[in-house]
């Protein structure tokens, strides 16, 4: 993982930050990243050893939890209500990914894809906004992806899912913004992380060839000639989390190295 350097801002001292989907990748590093200016977080996920280690190397406060248990998210809230005493940021970056295509999916494939992608994202807000209200307001950034517009082969469930985050995450915005909560969403390209290094084991393991080839091939598709790092996705949630994006509600910010600019898109 890239490392963030000297964090000179302390944007978000004294603010309390829910991050779901923390023990790796996007949400991992953006839990290090808000840690980083200031805030209690609380670092949220299943998979309980890498999330204490994450949580261990931040100085966050780790809670095993699982979005598609109602319950689990309840405890969640309380944890930091308890502990912090309250919530202003939360930060849904809990996925999952199961290669599918309409002819081919399946019912309970394309069930739990919406129930972890969308529903959980919902069932997290909903139970959250509530809370964000009692402060005063505060700031919710969902992860959907760059799916939700250009669906490709091999992603129907996964790109209808991240669709509805964005879809979501606009309602919301709508709703409750008189409420001071502000509601936006990041549309990662091609990151490193350990879902898209399977996705890479996948097609390496179809085409002969290598995990590393493959994150070469689809890095030659966009304009910046690489993937991005978890970390500098991380920090665009800072600044949707942070006073600096005061003024910015119901956006999809798009984060894909240049992928969507088709004329400066690199040839292999």
């Amino acid at each position: 993982m890239v490392g963030f350097g000297p964090i000179a801002l302390q944007r978000l001292a004294k603010r309390v930050a829910i991050v779901i989907g923390a023990a790796s990748g996007i949400g991992a590093a953006t839990a290090m990243r808000l840690r980083a200016e200031g805030a209690d977080v609380v670092a949220a996920g299943l998979q309980v050893e890498r999330l204490v280690k994450v949580a261990g190397e931040c100085g966050a406060f780790p809670f095993a939890c699982d979005v598609t248990e109602e319950s689990q998210v309840r405890a969640l809230l309380q944890q930091a209500e308890d502990k912090f005493g309250g919530v202003d940021i939360l930060v849904n970056a809990a996925g999952v990914v199961i290669p599918d295509d309409v002819d081919s999916i399946d019912d309970l494939a394309w069930a739990r894809t919406m129930e972890i992608n969308l529903t959980g994202t919902m069932r997290a807000c909903r139970l959250m906004i509530p809370a964000l209200i009692r402060r005063g307001g505060g700031a919710i950034v969902n992860i959907a992806s760059v799916a939700a517009f250009n669906a490709t082969a091999g992603s129907a469930s996964y790109s209808v899912s991240k669709a509805g985050v964005v879809a979501l995450t606009r309602a919301i915005a709508n709703r409750y913004g008189e409420s001071g909560v502000r509601s936006n969403c990041i549309c990662p390209g091609w990151v490193r992380t350990p879902m898209s290094e399977q996705e890479m084991f996948d097609r390496a393991a179809v085409e002969g060839t290598s995990i590393e080839r493959e994150f070469q091939v689809v890095a030659a598709r966009n304009a910046l000639g690489r993937v991005a790092d978890p970390a500098e996705v991380a920090s665009v949630a800072a600044f949707l989390a942070s006073p600096d994006a005061s003024f910015i509600t119901g956006a999809s910010i798009v984060v894909d190295g240049g992928a969507r600019t088709p004329a400066t898109a690199r040839a292999m």
